[in-house]
């Protein structure tokens, strides 16, 4: 005999909430608190209750895509943030495509930003023409922000988190504090600097023009900050870095410890975002944590509350916090 397919009043009954509240955990999570909205997510889980999407995205002329712009899908920083937006919008009935905005030209830019290929956008690269984005679908800017685009933004405050790095080198009695920068012209770059430059500044040091690193995020950009700082007379090398990315932090430890030096013995090391590899090189390293998945799941229901007619604030700073492991030490007299 043919089961019954569930429906959402078995779904609301399993989990003793209304049909309403069910119907809003699937289409507008953001209203609802996160606990009721776990328990109705689980309660879908073991009704096996299934969305006829296809139904309802012809019922509101939507074609049940989201699309993620990912600046570099090989930077493990994007992998809690993908899955943060994923269990928002899959309960909702809605499919997440994933595109690498390195190999996208400005045409193809443009088809994403079509309601015929995805109903919204979740934007986490800076560097994107706003013309190429902005009136065509909802969009979200999460993380990185894109100048002169209208777009609810889901970030921390990268000036703050930056100075936090730096005092906790000062506090250690360092006084020569390097930095080694994002790609240039980048938001987060630009906002890691100054925040960098202020903290020195409020703490009565400064940022020396042979102390600035550039680099683009890239575990290959910090071993070439390690080998410049290495070409610096032993007495004029910064005793501590703070590297604007957990991945050049990695090329840099590498580097330096190549050249039989140790860290954090003759450098202290910082990097920015806590991804998963961190806490196993060696030594584990000290870092500013971003919450990743929060920012994800923050951006698609930001995302899906414009899809259902509501108007969200402007920002949403989510808290930072450091880290401290082994690859900071106070400065050696």
């Amino acid at each position: 005999m043919k089961q019954d397919r569930p429906k959402i009043s078995d779904v609301a009954r399993l989990a003793g909430v209304s049909t309403a509240t069910v119907s809003r955990v699937i289409s507008n999570p953001g209203l609802v608190s996160e606990d009721t909205r776990a328990t109705v997510q689980e309660a879908i889980r073991a009704s096996g209750y299934r969305l006829n999407q296809a139904a309802r995205n012809l019922r509101h002329r939507r074609t049940g895509g989201i699309v993620a712009l990912v600046p570099n899908l090989a930077n493990p920083f994007f992998s809690q943030i993908l899955s943060g937006i994923a269990s928002v919008l899959g309960p909702a009935g809605y499919n997440l495509l994933v595109a690498d905005t390195r190999s996208a030209g400005a045409d193809m830019l443009l088809d994403y930003a079509e309601p015929s290929r995805a109903d919204g956008l979740i934007v986490l690269d800076g560097t994107l023409p706003a013309a190429a984005l902005a009136g065509r679908v909802p969009v979200v800017l999460a993380c990185e922000w894109v100048p002169g685009l209208s777009a609810p933004r889901v970030k921390i405050d990268n000036r703050a988190a930056a100075a936090m790095a730096v005092n906790h080198l000062a506090d250690l009695g360092h006084r020569r504090i390097g930095h080694v920068t994002g790609p240039q012209g980048n938001v987060l770059s630009d906002a890691r600097q100054s925040g960098t430059a202020e903290a020195l500044a409020a703490r009565g040091l400064t940022l020396a023009p042979d102390a600035v690193y550039p680099g683009d995020f890239s575990l290959d950009s910090g071993q070439r900050a390690a080998a410049q700082w290495l070409a610096q007379p032993v007495g004029q090398r910064p005793t501590a870095v703070f590297l604007a990315s957990d991945e050049m932090a990695c090329g840099f430890i590498g580097e330096v410890q190549r050249h039989g030096l140790h860290v954090p013995q003759d450098v202290s090391v910082i990097g920015f975002d806590d991804i998963e590899l961190i806490a196993h090189i060696s030594p584990p390293l000290t870092t500013i944590r971003q919450p990743r998945a929060a920012i994800g799941r923050l951006a698609a229901e930001r995302l899906l509350a414009q899809l259902n007619g509501q108007v969200e604030p402007d920002d949403t700073i989510l808290p930072v916090e450091l880290v401290l492991r082994a690859s900071t030490a106070a400065l050696l007299p």
